[in-house]
């Protein structure tokens, strides 16, 4: 997307600080005028005082507009000086510094820019012509004097040189500076402008740390308190149907239920310390469960009155702890699920396959026919660890009944590892 083009607008500080300098140079034009009255600069030629009073008005008081409208306020300020200087007005120094602010201002403060040449160019051709015409002007009613043709190099020549140079170095100069400043102000826009850009992507940034972080704690609370909770709830049902005709069975699932509260609290207890622990990472690489601990889960969700056949397909390789601890998790969710879902008389296989190319898990359970997968917190969580991991999920119904549930994570040189081993 181009970005907007630059435009200058004056702050009202700005615009009160343009009021006290008209005001200062109509004061310093006045006093100019009075000194340069008394001290007849242009001679007998010299026009009332009066005029120079009015002159002070229109060459000083424009500048107090000067960010508003600078190039009608360089039109009016040099208009004036052309007119006072052509009748003699007895002011001149004060003149010339207004105008030097009034050209100066259109280039730095002028938004049309294509305008504000035009308008620079404009009043210094305009100014160098009227310069030329009274120069030949002068020249034609001195030539009677000796020291005007004495030679190539006459002091009247040599003066009117003077003229031309600091002509072009006044006139230069405010256009150079103008442009200077207008440069200036566009740059500092620019980074002004990538300074608040860099900060709302790093509020952005950090609120996506946050949901990131969020997510993550989730998606673990919801693996850990589901699967135990889960099991618990298995388990105390059995407990309670066998609780008076077989008080020993009863005791060694109530012993279950135990054993799976103390599993729940140590891993509640590990990612909590994970999370309070500074710099800590909020992620299940810090957990130090492995693919082997699978068959633990398969052993558990038996007891738990699901029966689970484990097995290993494949020569193991190495596993990345983040891959297997996001496997181990989609296995745990799966067989929550199967427990949940699939009715009494369900059984599960987990298969555990490697290959040259990657490690898949596959879960399939049997059980209550289901006609549609309903997409849940669980599943959710399910496809963030495979795709956080660079695998691919598959939740897909069986005919017969029940579901399969399949992660499978691409591990490039597993087949070298193989033959490491």
């Amino acid at each position: 997307m181009p970005a907007a083009p630059f435009t200058r607008i004056a702050t009202e500080r700005e615009r009160r600080s343009d009021l006290v300098l008209a005001a200062v140079l109509f004061v310093g034009s006045v006093l100019s005028a009075g000194l340069s009255s008394i001290a007849e600069i242009y001679g007998d030629d010299q026009a009332p005082l009066w005029t120079a009073l009015v002159y002070a008005v229109f060459a000083t008081a424009p500048l107090a507009f000067r960010r508003r409208w600078p190039g009608i306020v360089a039109i009016v300020v040099v208009a004036a000086y052309f007119t006072a200087v052509t009748i003699r007005v007895p002011e001149i120094y004060v003149g010339n510094i207004a105008m030097f602010i009034a050209i100066y201002t259109v280039g730095a403060w002028m938004n049309n820019r294509r305008r504000a040449v035009v308008v620079r160019v404009g009043i210094i051709v305009g100014m160098f012509v009227w310069l030329l015409i009274t120069m030949y002007r002068d020249a034609i009613r001195e030539a009677d004097k000796a020291d005007v043709i004495a030679g190539a190099m006459s002091p009247y020549v040599a003066f009117m040189l003077i003229q031309l140079l600091l002509n072009v170095l006044y006139f230069g100069g405010a256009y150079y500076f103008g442009e200077r400043s207008w440069t200036a102000a566009a740059q500092l826009a620019v980074l002004e402008q990538r300074t608040a850009e860099l900060e709302r992507e790093r509020e952005v940034t950090a609120a996506q740390a946050v949901a990131l972080d969020r997510v993550r704690i989730a998606r673990e609370l919801h693996d850990v308190v589901a699967h135990h909770v889960s099991v618990m709830g298995v388990q105390a049902g059995a407990a309670r149907l066998v609780l008076e005709r077989d008080p020993a069975e009863s005791a060694r699932i109530l012993t279950g239920i135990e054993g799976s509260a103390r599993d729940a609290i140590h891993e509640l207890r590990q990612l909590l310390e994970t999370l309070r622990t500074p710099g800590g990472e909020t992620t299940d690489a810090a957990s130090t469960l492995a693919l082997d601990d699978i068959s633990e889960l398969a052993e558990a969700s038996t007891e738990a009155g699901l029966p689970t056949d484990y097995a290993v397909i494949g020569d193991p390789v190495p596993v990345p702890s983040l891959v297997a601890v996001n496997l181990y998790r989609i296995a745990q969710e799966s067989l929550t699920n199967a427990r949940r879902h699939a009715g009494s008389g369900a059984t599960a296989d987990v298969r555990v396959r490697y290959d040259d190319d990657g490690v898949e898990v596959e879960i399939v359970n049997t059980g209550r026919t289901v006609g549609q997968v309903r997409p849940g917190l669980g599943q959710l969580g399910m496809r963030e660890r495979a795709a956080a991991s660079g695998g691919t999920l598959e939740v897909t119904p069986r005919s017969v009944g029940g579901l399969r549930v399949r992660a499978r994570v691409p591990l490039p040189f597993s087949s070298e590892s193989s033959v490491l081993r």
